[in-house]
């Protein structure tokens, strides 16, 4: 594979991973399930959806959750393994979050939710390329002192 080639899929799925954190931070997490592929999964330590319907049905969750005010926040996209079809990447992530009042524009900030990691399998479709793996790995968290004493 030449360099143009290669750098056409890293930018094909860089726009992924970048459309991605701005569907679910802006309201339109709903459009998140035509970014994978039709038998796409999303995984994390909590969740797993498999195909369309699931993702769809999830992210419209996230999305009617009009009190939840988040950022996407990646950084240092690298793909590991690229072929004309398929593509293994990462990117690292951080995660802010905060549940509130719906419609407010600035929410409170003790610092990131989560830093972790999507790691990510992209694919070649007649759509063009989407993602067919997401797992989020989460390597920091936010430690809540009320919520360990509730549990």
């Amino acid at each position: 594979m030449d360099d143009k080639a290669r750098f056409e899929i890293e930018w094909a799925c860089q726009k992924l991973v970048t459309a991605y954190c701005h569907f679910v931070d802006h309201g339109e997490a709903s459009r998140i399930a035509d970014l994978f592929t039709d038998d796409g999964v999303w995984t994390s330590p909590q969740n797993t959806m498999t195909g369309k319907e699931e993702l769809l049905t999830g992210f419209m969750a996230r999305e009617n959750n009009k009190t939840l005010m988040s950022r996407h926040v990646c950084t240092n996209f690298q793909l590991n393994k690229v072929s004309e079809n398929e593509a293994e990447g990462v990117v690292y992530l951080t995660l802010y979050r905060c549940d509130g009042k719906e419609g407010r524009r600035v929410s409170p900030l003790d610092g990131p939710e989560i830093v972790g990691e999507y790691c990510d399998l992209f694919r070649r479709t007649d759509q063009g390329w989407r993602i067919a793996r997401r797992e989020t790995v989460v390597s920091f968290v936010r430690f809540d002192e009320t919520k360990r004493q509730a549990s």
